[in-house]
């Protein structure tokens, strides 16, 4: 395998995780560092997310790097203004020339008697004396297993690879999935096609969405760094409250939010079956609401037929889909809007630390990590959106810039000490561990009565951060030297 060179620093992923981490070591000097992205384009999510309908559902001015004003066009951008942006982050900060395409990686291996990490890729062997892994938790798409779906002969593809050189328009189209992705696709194409079927293992909260354009004085505005950080700061604690219903009030949560959904719900669906097919039987919150004016209206579509549960896949055909009611419905199109390896199996690639340590063995009851960084056994290696540090009030860049804290300040003790590695300890991360799930038992995450995502096989919630985002982001600044050891190399 040919050798690709010795860095500081690797970054893996070239989304908004990996170009924050890119921007914060430029900051600070470190110019050796190099992004490896899996894909022939930078950009992460939003330049990979091309379906119909793509749309943020965090305010946009919220939604971007604090450092990064920008001129967005409405509250909730759109993908294309979305990918507009990324290609300015980097572009500006000429990170084109610290990035490798196309390469995927296939393990990290720590060498002991080098204090580095092997990352090993489909295109040769890099060595970097820490790596930030900022592939994002969302990355990784996910197609269950239905019987005979081989046998199928039509075009099918996940929504995180949406094939644009497919015609939709007066075809037959099947959507399975009713998460945040199908709420997006589905108003999108609803109207062009002949027929719609769209297959829901259980119905979401929905509630309007807030939307609006921004007038071309207000967008100018927005290039202004003050008004921008004003902004950003008044939507961030509009939205922070909402940690307080997540969490600590029932009440809150029935009263500001399940209320307001289904009157949004008996206000857009006309029809009694379809509102009672449509009404969640768990508490909203539990799993992630969507926000949309469009979706309920599609679904009433004369065109469009909703399949529950009951009337699930029992299996493909040749021309189609199988339903669990014996019909046999004829297709052209299926896309799978079904999530991704967000908890379990999330990195995807191998990780071997210390003394052979393997990651998806420390993992095996489920994944977990101090500050949803890093782990004991794995020295100067940091995950950006690992476990426990999704958020479902806000913005997730503000979760990514408060990670960069914790990692930045690692990287600087290492230097200052004059140290070859740096480790969380075992106790330490025990002790977060343990709090994090203790937090967690008092939330709707974990005891609002439903199955989702944030969950892993273990049943335990492992996506999200039990409070509020401003809590995680003074823990990321107060870096603890105690809890951390310093090694100097093999022999210490």
């Amino acid at each position: 395998m040919v050798t690709q060179g010795n860095y500081e620093v690797i970054i893996i992923g070239t989304g908004f995780g990996g170009q924050s981490a890119a921007l914060q070591l430029k900051k600070r000097g470190i110019n050796n560092f190099l992004m490896l992205e899996r894909r022939g384009f930078m950009g992460g999510t939003w330049c990979q997310n091309s379906y119909p309908g793509a749309q943020v559902d965090v305010p946009s001015p919220l939604y971007s790097l604090a450092s990064e004003p920008y001129p967005w066009s409405q509250m909730f951008a759109a993908q294309p203004e979305l990918e507009a942006y990324t290609k300015h982050v980097l572009a500006k900060h000429e990170l084109a020339n610290k990035v490798h395409l196309n390469r995927t990686v296939t393990e990290l291996r720590w060498l002991e008697e080098r204090s580095c990490w092997q990352i090993t890729t489909d295109h040769g062997v890099y060595f970097a004396r820490s790596v930030i892994s900022a592939q994002g938790p969302l990355s990784n798409p996910m197609i269950p297993d239905f019987p005979q779906r081989a046998s199928f002969k039509g075009k099918s593809f996940h929504t995180n690879q949406w094939d644009h050189s497919v015609d939709y328009v007066g075809k037959k189209v099947a959507v399975i999935g009713s998460g945040a992705s199908a709420a997006q696709v589905i108003p999108a194409i609803a109207d062009k096609v002949a027929e719609l079927h769209v297959f829901q293992r259980s119905p979401h909260w929905v509630m309007p969405r807030p939307d609006r354009k921004f007038s071309p004085r207000f967008q100018r505005l927005l290039k202004i760094n003050f008004f921008y950080q004003l902004l950003r700061k008044s939507i961030y604690w509009t939205l922070e409250w909402r940690v307080l219903a997540f969490k600590y009030s029932k009440t809150l949560m029935k009263v500001f939010a399940e209320r307001e959904a289904l009157k949004h719900l008996k206000k857009q669906v006309p029809n009694a079956q379809l509102r009672r097919q449509l009404t969640p039987d768990y508490r909203i919150g539990c799993k992630r609401i969507i926000v949309s004016n469009t979706l309920y209206p599609a679904l009433s579509r004369d065109n469009v037929t909703l399949h529950i549960k009951t009337d699930g896949i029992a299996g493909f055909t040749e021309n189609g889909i199988l339903t669990a009611q014996g019909t046999e419905l004829e297709l052209d199109l299926v896309v799978y809007s079904t999530g991704f390896k967000a908890t379990d199996g999330a990195l995807g690639f191998d990780v071997i630390g210390r003394e052979q340590k393997r990651l998806d063995e420390a993992w095996a009851d489920f994944p977990r990590a101090y500050m949803g960084t890093t782990m004991p056994g794995f020295p100067n290696l940091f995950l950006v959106t690992g476990p426990n540090t999704g958020i479902g009030h806000t913005s997730a860049i503000f979760v990514i810039e408060s990670q960069m804290y914790y990692i930045m300040r690692a990287l600087e003790e290492l230097q200052r000490r004059q140290k070859q590695s740096i480790e969380v300890t075992e106790q330490a991360e025990q002790a977060y561990t343990d709090m994090i799930h203790r937090e967690m038992a008092k939330t709707v995450w974990q005891t609002g009565g439903c199955e989702s995502w944030y969950q892993s096989k273990s049943g335990k919630v492992t996506a999200m951060f039990p409070g509020f985002s401003f809590v995680y982001r003074l823990l990321a600044q107060r870096f603890k030297p105690q809890h951390h050891q310093f090694r100097d190399g093999e022999q210490q």
